[in-house]
């Protein structure tokens, strides 16, 4: 029996006399901060889906063990995964024989934390579709994997569609939630997407707007600086550094972003506006 003892810290425990290593708390905002909309975990899970056709596929081999494998993919318009995949794999073999499986799908690593990115799991039983739903599988499988034009013929290769019974999505530390079946298949995938270019802009060019955003509706009016750190058809959100230390913060768009291409910019130049014209009232008042 070992006699290390632990205590509770937080959700997670330490050994007792280990120091841990956690930062300190961030400062709480000084204002109120206008309710902001976020994603829902199946908006989350579905942008994701749509960002890339590469995921990792796990099945069940013959001995009830897992076996995962890097695969493409495709979807459907409910974001049901599609998969092609040939016997002479080992998990095609295994969907031969069991149809439960599960898909990873990850953001692409930035950073130097991996983990700090968005994943998603989703989990559920494969079927072979047919008629008029195998033509819109496979159309949709060669639209987003053109090489599958070089083998999709091949008979050792089948065609399957992941029915989608539950999700699970992690969009970093501290932040994750479940989806099932109906709230996935429900949303809809992001528009702004992952708007790298668009973050970097705002961080290069426009950080005296993000200030004023913090200032105005991120709960700190005593910001000293702020970055962006993402963008979403809802808002931004923000690094925000003030004289009591570094805290997150969520600034909303006044609509969600739609399919224009120009959207996120005509959304965060309304918000700019919107932060500057509060600022002056303020000092007005």
């Amino acid at each position: 029996m070992s006699d290390i003892s632990a205590i509770p810290l937080g959700d997670h425990q330490v050994k007792e006399g280990a120091a841990a290593a956690a930062p300190p708390p961030p400062p709480p905002p000084l204002s109120d901060v206008p309710p902001t909309r976020r994603r829902t975990a199946g908006e989350e899970a579905r942008t994701l889906v749509a960002q890339t056709a590469v995921g990792t596929l796990a099945t069940l081999s013959d001995d009830g063990g897992p076996w995962a494998s890097l695969v493409s993919y495709a979807s459907l318009e409910d974001g049901s995964p599609i998969l092609f995949v040939s016997t002479m794999a080992e998990h095609g073999r295994n969907l031969k024989r069991d149809q439960r499986a599960s898909l990873v799908v990850a953001e692409t690593p930035s950073g130097t934390d991996p983990l700090a990115n968005g994943r998603v799991t989703i989990a559920g039983r494969v079927v072979s579709p047919e008629g008029d739903d195998e033509a819109r599988a496979r159309a949709a499988y060669l639209k987003a994997v053109p090489n599958a034009k070089y083998y999709a013929d091949f008979t050792d290769f089948s065609l399957y569609v992941l029915k989608v019974e539950r999700v699970r999505w992690v969009g970093g530390y501290g932040r994750m939630d479940s989806a099932d079946a109906e709230a996935y298949a429900n949303a809809e995938a992001d528009p702004v997407g992952k708007p790298i270019g668009a973050v970097k802009h705002l961080n290069e060019d426009h950080a005296d707007a993000l200030l004023a955003m913090a200032q105005a509706f991120g709960g700190y009016p005593d910001a000293t600086a702020a970055e962006c750190t993402g963008a979403d058809r809802y808002g931004l959100d923000l690094q925000v550094k003030t004289p009591r230390g570094s805290a997150t913060a969520r600034v909303g768009f006044a609509e969600p972003v739609g399919d224009d291409p120009v959207g996120l910019r005509q959304a965060t130049v309304e918000l700019a506006k919107r932060s500057r014209a509060a600022l002056s009232s303020d000092d007005a008042s």
